[in-house]
């Protein structure tokens, strides 16, 4: 029954009234089923991630600035983020979708892309996502310019840097430096990973902080088990349990969480059931420990610091985003009620505008139907079944054929996303039949950037794109890992001294998992990247023919 060497699941999981008992014939201890030790060799342990993390940042890296274009929803971000770095707030720009001036002008080299006001404030810019996103993308611009590689460079890196993360979660949560590593391999070859990773968008942002958070609370519940622990072989047993002092880790995931609600909204979902879910941890973990009133103890203990975490710090990690907004008087929306007044009003005029512009953004995101050839429903986002062309170019006579064609096709990588759907669905077999926390976990985590989704879809008709399902990436990879350290098995010997068969074919089949997933990226590559291809081989790649073009 084990994922991998460490008996790291059975009954220790997301819900805390479960108390089946253990599964192995040898009872084990309060440590070994709360704090299971990290098989292998530290170095190895960063050594390996690190090396898959190379292998993605080079794949992000290599020709950034190809296509020299203002790609798909570039033209909004990177303008914007150069207005945040210049002025501190979003301002007009030259032209519009049918003449886009200030986009011609940039990929030319001139930066005279503001429309000119009589009063800087006519010049704001109604901007419908917080600015957190477009400050990490003005970094790579004031570090390398208003090009296209200085424009992608922030989401390049944090795409690489969210390979790491993955990759050392993978292994915190399966005791494996080996599925670690192959969970960090997963992310760094899926297509739309990689995509949104070379272009500068804000939903590689919003998966990074995403899944920070998460990672951060992985290694919280590990080190908060950690001390009730030690407290438990080191104390007279209390019918509440101890207060486990300051968790930084936890008050991390909330600044984690508050980030990617500062990159967009939709980080709302995974905050709120992020929250829950360690919350309902602590739970579990004071009652694995035989406490009489664990619940209480949680209550009383754990539920207070938990508000701090996940309330107070990030709405005010939340609120500095705006920081430009509010030192201001020419942002969009500023001056709704009397913002400039004198102190104190000016705080409460202030918020009162700031909170007005929010209700605007909101109603935005609710009446969005605009119909885009390229928009897809949240239901056929698992099969890939409408993905977005960032960039098309068609040439004549430049490939050694005459039809030829550049393009960036927004998909993920088929044997991962379909292979993720058959994770899933035996990830929810595993949790109700084993209570394995991870399953849930990551279960939860998926949902929470799939199902909010179906609301927009349903009941506000909202036009919605493939990309938006980034966040849901890491967690299908995680599906797929925790599946593979199944078929894997433990590394228990025979009698003999033998390895199972079962592990000899579980790591054949996990390795040929891996090693398809890398034909299908590569077989993908061009139409990812913008190479220059004759027609036919573009057109040959186009899974659903009538879905992809």
């Amino acid at each position: 029954m084990a994922v991998t060497d460490s008996p790291y699941q059975g009954y220790e999981s997301l819900e805390a009234g479960d108390d089946r008992p253990p599964t192995e014939p040898r009872a084990r201890s309060v440590r070994e089923r709360l704090v299971p030790p990290m098989r292998g060799s530290v170095l190895w342990g960063w050594v390996g991630p690190l090396l898959v993390t190379v292998f993605g940042g080079v794949l992000r890296f290599i020709n950034l600035g190809h296509p020299k274009a203002v790609v798909f929803d570039e033209t909004y971000y990177v303008k914007d983020a150069y207005s945040l770095l210049k002025y501190g707030v979003e301002r007009i720009m030259l032209g519009d979708a049918k003449n886009p001036i200030a986009d011609q002008r940039l990929i030319a080299g001139n930066l005279d892309i503001f429309k000119q006001c009589p009063q800087p404030a006519d010049c704001a810019s109604y901007v419908v996502h917080p600015p957190l996103g477009k400050w990490m993308i003005a970094a790579g611009e004031w570090l390398f310019g208003m090009t296209p590689f200085g424009w992608r460079f922030a989401a390049a890196l944090i795409g690489t840097l969210s390979i790491l993360i993955l990759a050392r979660v993978a292994r915190r949560m399966t005791r494996s430096t080996l599925l670690g590593c192959f969970a960090g391999l997963l992310l760094s070859l899926d297509g739309l990973h990689y995509v949104l990773s070379r272009t500068a968008l804000l939903d590689i942002f919003l998966m990074f902080w995403v899944l920070a958070a998460f990672a951060c609370l992985v290694v919280d519940r590990d080190q908060a088990r950690e001390r009730l622990v030690a407290w438990y072989e080191s104390s007279p047993v209390s019918a509440y349990g101890p207060s486990l002092g300051i968790r930084w880790w936890r008050i991390g995931a909330g600044v984690c969480l508050a980030m990617a609600m500062a990159v967009k909204w939709s980080g709302l979902a995974f905050a709120v059931a992020f929250a829950v879910m360690s919350l309902l941890w602590d739970f579990g973990a004071r009652r694995a420990v035989g406490l009489r009133r664990p619940y209480v103890g949680a209550f009383n203990k754990d539920v207070p610091q938990g508000v701090v975490a996940f309330g107070i710090v990030p709405f005010f990690a939340y609120m500095a985003t705006w920081t430009g907004w509010f030192a201001s008087a020419n942002g969009y929306g500023r001056n709704w009620d009397q913002a400039t007044s004198s102190i104190p009003f000016f705080i409460f005029d202030s918020m009162r505008s700031w909170i007005k512009y929010q209700w605007q953004v909101y109603s935005f995101h609710s009446d969005l139907t605009t119909s885009h050839p390229y928009m897809s429903e949240p239901w056929q986002w698992p099969l890939l079944l409408r993905p977005v062309a960032f960039y098309y170019e068609g040439r004549q006579n430049t490939c050694g054929v005459k039809d030829c064609s550049e393009a960036v096709l927004g998909v993920g990588t088929p044997v991962i996303w379909f292979g993720a759907v058959a994770a899933l669905v035996a990830l929810i077999t595993w949790y109700f039949s084993t209570r394995d926390w991870r399953a849930a976990a990551v279960v939860v985590a998926y949902f929470m950037g799939w199902l909010p989704w179906f609301y927009f879809a349903i009941a506000d008709n909202r036009t919605m794109f493939l990309f938006y399902a980034i966040p849901m990436v890491p967690f299908m990879v995680l599906a797929i890992t925790l599946c593979a350290g199944l078929l894997i098995g433990p590394a228990t010997p025979t009698a003999s001294g033998a390895m199972p068969v079962r592990r000899t074919v579980g790591a054949a089949v996990v390795g040929a998992f891996a090693l398809l997933a890398l034909i299908n990226f590569w077989w993908l590559h061009p139409i990812l990247s913008a190479d220059l291809i004759p027609y036919t081989e573009w057109k040959a790649r186009m899974l659903f023919e009538k879905r992809w073009i």
